[in-house]
């Protein structure tokens, strides 16, 4: 009789074990997609530093907008350029960027963006370099 009425509970069992890994793997994969973010706004951002820095050099003579070029380069990596410290004429450029990450499972993370800073520094003989005719 005991055998009778506990007939099925394996099922359960193996019905919420899958229940639970399933649900792990979801959990797994948004963090997974959260560190990826992550890695992108840093790639992004070291991109952005680069490209406003080198707008500085007189020797590339490439323009003379090196926050524009940092957003061009942030998105085209991606990201969205949030603050851009590259002033023309400074050595110096330090940029901000976010990636808001895909996520598919944890409904907590859904608006949190991942935030990367880089800074470039342009040597001071690259900046002075002048081409003699």
């Amino acid at each position: 009789m005991a055998a009778a009425r506990e007939r099925g509970s394996v099922s359960i069992l193996m019905l919420t074990g899958t229940l639970l890994f399933t649900l792990s793997a979801l959990a797994v994969a948004d963090l997974g997609s959260m560190l990826y973010a992550r890695a992108r706004a840093q790639q992004a951002a070291d991109a952005a530093a680069l490209a406003a820095v080198a707008q500085q050099a007189p020797i590339l003579d490439q323009g003379s907008d090196p926050e524009g070029a940092a957003r061009e380069t942030a998105e085209r990596n991606g990201a969205e350029l949030l603050d851009c410290g590259c002033d023309v004429g400074t050595t110096d450029a330090t940029v901000e960027v976010a990636v808001t990450p895909r996520l598919g499972f944890l409904s907590g993370w859904y608006g949190r963006r991942a935030h990367a800073k880089a800074r470039a520094h342009l040597d001071d003989d690259v900046f002075t370099y002048r081409v003699s005719s």
